[in-house]
C-alpha cells in the first residue's frame, strides 16, 4: 500500500485527515491550504484499496474525506465498506456533485457530511471543525437540489433495482422475469425513472445513474 503523508511530524493536538481523491491538483490544494496553520496532518490516497489499507494500518484519522468517482469505489456499496470498518474517523462525501438521493442515501449509511468541491478553501476549515464537533454538515446548494434532476421525485427501490438490471445490459423481458412482474409494468417503470433522471432513454438513464452513483459501476 502507498499513500502520500503529508505531514510527519505533528503533536497530539493536530486533526488528521485522509483525503481519498484522484484528482491529484484538487487534493494538493486542499492539504496545503489546511495545513498551512499547522493544525491539521492531511494524508492522501488516490483510490479506494488505498484509502482502506490507510485506515486500516495507517495512522489514526479523525476525518476521512471520500470521493465516490475514483478508482475502486463501486457506489454507495463502497462508502458502506469504509464506513462499516468501525473507525473513530467521522466519514465524509468529498464530491463535485451529489444530489439529494445521493446525500439521504448515504446519512442513513452513517456519513457525517458532504463536501462539495467547488466550496471555497477558506471556507474548509471551519466546515471541517464543525464536523469533528459531532455535527453533520450539508451545504445549501445540496439541500436545495432537485432531486435526481427531476421535481423532487426520487427513485423507489423497485426502479432502482430495474435500473440495475438496466444497466447489466438485460431486457425488459428478463427484468421483468427476475422482479415478478409483467413486461408492460416494467416498461412503465422505465419511463418513469427517464422521467426522474430527466433522461431521453435507458442508456442515457443507466449513464446517469451510475455518475451520481445510483448504481454500482
Amino acid at each position: 500500500m502507498h499513500y502520500s503523508q503529508a505531514l510527519d511530524q505533528t503533536n497530539s493536538e493536530t486533526i488528521r485527515i485522509l483525503l481519498a481523491d484522484d484528482h491529484t491538483l484538487i487534493a494538493q490544494a486542499v492539504a496545503s491550504v489546511l495545513m498551512e496553520n499547522g493544525l491539521f496532518t492531511v494524508d492522501t490516497v488516490e483510490n479506494l484499496p488505498d484509502a482502506i489499507s490507510a485506515m486500516t494500518d495507517g495512522p489514526r484519522y479523525d476525518l476521512v474525506m471520500l470521493d465516490l468517482r475514483m478508482p475502486g469505489v463501486k457506489g454507495l456499496d463502497s462508502l458502506k465498506r469504509v464506513i462499516d470498518l468501525g473507525t473513530v474517523a467521522r466519514i465524509t462525501l468529498f464530491t463535485a456533485n451529489a444530489d439529494r438521493h445521493i446525500v439521504k442515501r448515504a446519512i442513513e449509511l452513517g456519513v457525517h457530511g458532504v463536501i462539495q468541491k467547488t466550496m471555497p478553501l477558506n471556507s474548509l476549515e471551519s466546515v471541517l471543525r464543525l464536523i469533528l464537533s459531532g455535527q453533520t454538515f450539508l451545504p445549501s446548494s445540496v439541500i436545495e437540489a432537485p432531486v435526481n434532476g427531476s421535481d423532487g421525485d426520487e427513485l423507489t427501490e423497485i426502479e432502482l433495482l430495474i435500473l440495475k438490471f438496466a444497466a447489466e445490459g438485460m431486457t425488459n423481458k428478463s427484468i421483468a422475469s427476475q422482479v415478478g412482474l409483467n413486461e408492460t409494468t416494467v416498461k412503465m417503470h422505465m419511463r418513469a425513472i427517464c422521467r426522474k433522471l430527466r433522461a431521453s432513454n435507458r442508456v442515457q438513464a443507466v449513464v446517469i445513474a451510475r455518475n451520481n452513483a445510483l448504481i454500482d459501476f
